[in-house]
């Protein structure tokens, strides 16, 4: 991915340990494309496990890793495992809807 804007992602949960665990800060700055990218590429990029990652947040919004992500966005991965009632209240349940 080439771009001049950046991207602040972060990482939560076993993602921010996996992160440390190698060395990497939990969070990064990543280069977006003009015309955007799933948020699955970007996770890809920072090397995470994508077996772990249980949705994403764009902007304060849940989604699934095939939201398009543009530059500017704040983006969050969160990782599988929430519980039940913080899934609803996070917005974690619909993400995939």
């Amino acid at each position: 991915m080439s771009s001049k804007a950046n991207t602040t992602v972060r990482m939560f949960g076993l993602l921010h340990t996996f992160r440390k665990d190698h060395g990497l800060a939990s969070q990064a700055e990543v280069a977006v494309p003009e015309e955007g990218c799933p948020a699955s590429a970007i996770a890809r990029e920072l090397g995470l496990p994508m077996e772990k990652i249980e949705a994403v947040f764009v902007n304060h919004k849940a989604y699934a890793l095939d939201h398009e992500v543009h530059p500017g966005d704040q983006v969050a991965f969160v990782p599988t495992g929430v519980p039940g009632p913080g899934r609803m209240m996070l917005g974690i349940r619909h993400a995939h809807k």
